[in-house]
């Protein structure tokens, strides 16, 4: 199945000269779908993964499809506020401002194999603080996988400057 076929592009959206990728479709693709997240687990399936961690909202989505695939824990990295017992956090910059994201203090045991899973690579920001995020809290970011990766955006250096490898099962240039 041709899985780029199945993501919507969105004109100026949310802003003039920006084709935003909608992955809705494919995730209303049940085949599309399955293939996404089978094709995720299998680039880890020899690589040890204990732990995925999805970043929220759509890495949710995809990273707990992926850790059921694997048959390991699923770990949700959340916005400021949102996680119920003592959290560790991790703050970061934004275009005009600044973002936290947090998990729960005892998400992880020490030495965890961690792979972070999200729907889109763009700026690298989020995925960037979220795998220090995840070793503050004790794992090893083993990887980070992607949906889409848009690769005239700085997202895969970004990773690499935090010592992460990426994996993309799409990429997409800018239109």
């Amino acid at each position: 199945m041709d899985l780029k076929s199945t993501i919507r592009a969105i004109p100026d959206h949310p802003k003039p000269g920006i084709v935003f990728r909608d992955l809705t479709t494919l995730m209303g693709e049940p085949e599309a779908f399955a293939q996404t997240c089978e094709a995720l687990a299998a680039a880890f399936s020899d690589a040890g993964i204990t732990h995925v961690a999805g970043i929220e909202a759509r890495g949710f989505i995809f990273g707990a499809a992926v850790a059921d695939r694997l048959k390991v824990a699923f770990v949700p990295v959340r916005k400021k506020g949102k996680l119920p017992a003592k959290t560790i956090t991790e703050s970061y910059a934004l275009e005009y401002g600044e973002d936290t994201l947090e998990v729960h203090e005892d998400a992880l045991p020490k030495g965890a194999k961690v792979l972070l899973v999200d729907d889109l690579l763009a700026t690298g920001g989020t995925a960037a603080a979220s795998a220090k995020l995840l070793r503050a809290a004790g794992g090893n970011v083993v990887g980070a996988a992607f949906v889409v990766e848009l690769v005239d955006l700085p997202g895969r250096a970004k990773l690499s400057e935090v010592g992460v490898e990426t994996f993309s099962l799409l990429t997409f240039e800018e239109e």
